[in-house]
């Protein structure tokens, strides 16, 4: 007999397919050699979790899973993919907040033994560990376009383009003109969460693969910037990850830039702008402290 939700404990093998575990926001179905996540399209669903619709991923793309007590009556069922498994992942590069995991499952309390349980019977099955060679997950189906503050980036599988915006582009980019970037002459993508300040999104040239980039986000043409509602997550990194799935299918190193330490004078300039903003009164005390400390941290 097949779990059904309910929170009973069925006993089974792993090995029969099609067993379920809904939780909010989605539902696991577990079968012999992957887990296919389900995601709703409901108006409280984050919007990244709409724009994935579904993924399957691979058992050999996990090394582990944990069970953990949820916040208001709930317990969280998290798969632990491999690093270099998953494009969204490396796209994202840490950045998603626990609400937008899409590898994190809230489950009712009443649902804990179940969940317990298919923990405990996915665990021995997870027999690979340590960086993957390869992306064992598909990048996200949609979308290949998305308005940023700037411009418009589009990919078409062979190249991605930027078109700018006479509202929002600077005056380099004007000078330098709509541009297009051939996927084999690329060696990263760089992106940056529009729910931080001066998110965007840069391509890497891979002949300079490696090397920090020198010029501010606004004014480089292989970026464009995000804000005001402009690059939001659910367009903006779905984007991201198909544009590394593809460097990884043509050859190129692929690595997107961590974002983790930061030159010391982009951090300044960054403080600097935050300053600006929070001077103009677009910025609240609460959000200038908060997002101050963590640029200091990134030092």
């Amino acid at each position: 007999m097949r779990g059904d939700g309910t929170g009973k404990h069925v006993p089974h093998t792993m090995s029969r397919m099609g067993d379920v575990l809904a939780g909010f926001h989605a539902a696991w179905e577990f079968e012999s050699d992957s887990v296919l996540i389900r995601y709703e399209r409901g108006i409280r669903t984050p919007k990244l979790f709409q724009s994935l619709g579904e993924r399957r991923v691979p058992l050999a793309a996990l090394e582990g899973v944990t069970l953990t007590p949820g916040k208001r009556g709930t317990v969280v069922l998290k798969a632990e993919p491999r690093p270099g498994a998953d494009p969204l992942l490396e796209a994202a590069a840490g950045q998603l907040k626990d609400g937008s995991d899409p590898y994190r499952l809230v489950v009712p309390a009443e649902r804990a033994t179940l969940a317990e349980y298919y923990a405990d019977e996915l665990r021995p099955l997870l027999t690979e560990s340590g960086p993957a060679d390869r992306f064992l997950v598909a990048a996200p189906e949609g979308p290949r376009q998305f308005k940023a503050y700037d411009g418009k980036a589009s990919f078409d599988g062979r190249a991605v383009h930027f078109r700018w915006s006479w509202t929002g582009a600077s005056t380099a980019k004007w000078k330098a003109g709509d541009q297009s970037f051939a996927v084999a002459d690329l060696g990263g993508v760089e992106w940056r969460s529009p729910e931080a300040f001066e998110g965007h999104l840069r391509l890497l040239r891979r002949d300079l693969a490696g090397a920090a980039p020198t010029v501010p986000a606004d004014q480089d043409p292989a970026t464009v910037v995000f804000g005001l509602g402009y690059g939001p997550v659910h367009e903006s990194l779905p984007f991201a990850a198909a544009v590394l799935e593809a460097l990884r299918a043509k050859g190129a190193a692929a690595v997107p830039v961590s974002a983790g330490r930061r030159d010391p004078a982009d951090i300044a300039e960054r403080i600097r702008h935050l300053g600006e903003l929070h001077r103009a009164g677009l910025v609240t005390d609460e959000e200038f402290a908060a997002k101050k400390a963590e640029l200091l941290a990134e030092l």
